[in-house]
Parts: C-alpha cells; sequence; structure tokens
C-alpha cells in the first residue's frame, strides 16, 4: 500500500482551498483520505494591520506530518513545496549561487601567474 501526502481541492470556482491530506496513491483527489493533516489558502490575504507583504495561509499538523513522513509516505511535488516552506522537508531545488559583486572577479582562464625569484 503506497500512501501520499496530496493537496485535496475544496472552495469554489476562482477560490481554491485545499487540505493537506494522506491517501492511498490509487484513489482519486476528492475520495475520502485516510487523515487531513492541515489546510492551504493560496489566495494571499492582506498582512495584519496593513503593514507587510501579504500572506498565503498554511495551518498543518507538524508532528502528525513527521510520523507520515517517517512512516514512508511520499509527498507530492505540491505538498513537498509546502513541506520544505515549513522545514519538514529540503527542497527539491539548490538555492542559487549569489552573482559576483563588481569588486569580486575571476581569474582569466588565459591569465599566467608569473612567480617573482
Amino acid at each position: 500500500m503506497v500512501v501520499k501526502i496530496r493537496l485535496a481541492r475544496f472552495g469554489k470556482r476562482n477560490a481554491p482551498f485545499y487540505n493537506i491530506v494522506v491517501a492511498q496513491a490509487r484513489s482519486a483527489r476528492n475520495s475520502k483520505p485516510m487523515e487531513v493533516l492541515g489546510t492551504y489558502d493560496p489566495i494571499p490575504k492582506p498582512a495584519p494591520h496593513g503593514e507587510g507583504k501579504p500572506f498565503k495561509d498554511i495551518r498543518i499538523d507538524i508532528a502528525r506530518a513527521k510520523y507520515w513522513l517517517g512512516v514512508g509516505a511520499q509527498p507530492s511535488d505540491p505538498a513537498w513545496r509546502l513541506l520544505s516552506m515549513l522545514g519538514l522537508l529540503e527542497s527539491h531545488y539548490p538555492k542559487r549561487h549569489q552573482p559576483l559583486t563588481s569588486t569580486e572577479q575571476l581569474p582569466s582562464p588565459h591569465a599566467v601567474s608569473v612567480l617573482e625569484q
């Protein structure tokens, strides 16, 4: 029995709302899950008190998510992204290297170093 952590869509048209669920891999997207771990609202909400950037609401039971990951549940790509935002998984993509500043330059491949004797 393959178990997956994935998103089940709810909400109205153009206003999605997702439950983060644990379900068997072969079951339909909106069939009854084994367990609901939390919710994800992808519509940005305004920041509290009008300060800062809007945020997307993610609520999850971290202890149960760790349990299911520990027993071998495989997260889908969107669920992996959400769990990596919460620090439960490593990111799929490595962090990009910072670009060099104008003062830092790579040595030319044709440069010859001369040693003074």
